[in-house]
């Protein structure tokens, strides 16, 4: 589903967005010094599936661990995906822990 969707990073309003079948699926964000806070994430229900969330969040993690800052998930859905992941949990700041 998120084959040919191209993740967009919309500085001005704080958020990731993903635009797939005439719907737009969102991270919200706070960006402080060097760290991310992930603060919520909303998936439209004609598209949200366990998979779909799945890829929408690697392509965020990911697209993040290419600026190599720190990532601080605060939203539970954004936390439990990083527990079950854990190439990305080296993404957290020194501390932190989920």
């Amino acid at each position: 589903m998120t084959e040919t969707a191209v993740l967009i990073d919309n500085d001005f309003l704080r958020q990731f967005e993903l635009k797939v079948e005439n719907e737009m699926a969102i991270i919200e964000y706070s960006l402080q010094e060097r760290k991310i806070f992930l603060t919520k994430m909303v998936i439209p229900e004609a598209i949200n599936s366990d998979d779909f969330e799945k890829e929408f969040l690697a392509m965020v993690f990911d697209n993040i661990k290419e600026r190599e800052i720190s990532v601080v998930p605060t939203s539970p859905e954004i936390a439990k995906f990083v527990r079950s992941n854990r190439k990305y949990k080296r993404m957290l700041p020194v501390g932190i822990r989920i």
